[in-house]
């Protein structure tokens, strides 16, 4: 999309995403049993890339702040919100520093590589994430460590999901805006 990022069409699809994410993660959420946290499978991730690539770094990490912020804001991990808003953080530079690498040109290889990137990215954050979750609730460094480990699983159900979906729905959503927008002129 790529329009002013304060354009009323930016803002508008910015609280757009901003709800798709929420309702991305609260439709469907399959809880998985771990060790630390209490990690389920989603597709909120798979939105956020999609928003950050879509709309830029900062309207995407703030769609992605609302959505999968204001969803453990409003689900029961109000303690730990703060670190899924910082994860959003470092996924938006991530992709967005990636993409301006790649001169934001969305072939379809490039937007593959950033859908894998932004998988990568998302393991590598919530395992740090497990392990300030773990020292918050009192365990020692090297336990939490471990248990960070073995509770990657939904995690990486996650991320193999934001890999392959990113791309599909990234090249969806552009044919759909091309042809909405081509309606209303």
């Amino acid at each position: 999309m790529r329009t002013d990022k304060n354009s009323l069409q930016a803002l508008i699809f910015t609280g757009l995403f901003a709800a798709i994410i929420y309702i991305g993660i609260w439709v469907l959420r399959i809880p998985v049993p771990a060790m630390v946290g209490r990690p389920f499978i989603h597709f909120g991730n798979t939105l956020t890339a999609v928003a950050i690539l879509y709309l830029g770094y900062r309207n995407g990490m703030i769609a992605g702040i609302i959505g999968l912020g204001g969803f453990d804001l409003l689900n029961g991990y109000v303690a730990t919100s703060w670190l899924t808003m910082l994860e959003v953080v470092v996924v938006a530079t991530v992709l967005s520093l990636i993409f301006k690498g790649m001169n934001y040109q969305d072939s379809k290889k490039n937007i593959i590589i950033l859908g894998i990137v932004a998988g990568v990215t998302k393991i590598f954050t919530t395992y740090c994430v497990s392990i300030v979750e773990a020292l918050m609730v009192g365990t020692s460094l090297q336990v939490a460590y471990v248990g960070a480990f073995v509770s990657l699983l939904a995690t990486v159900i996650n991320s193999i999901s934001t890999a392959i979906c990113t791309p599909i729905l990234y090249f969806a959503l552009k044919d759909a805006t091309r042809v909405i927008m081509k309606k209303a002129k």
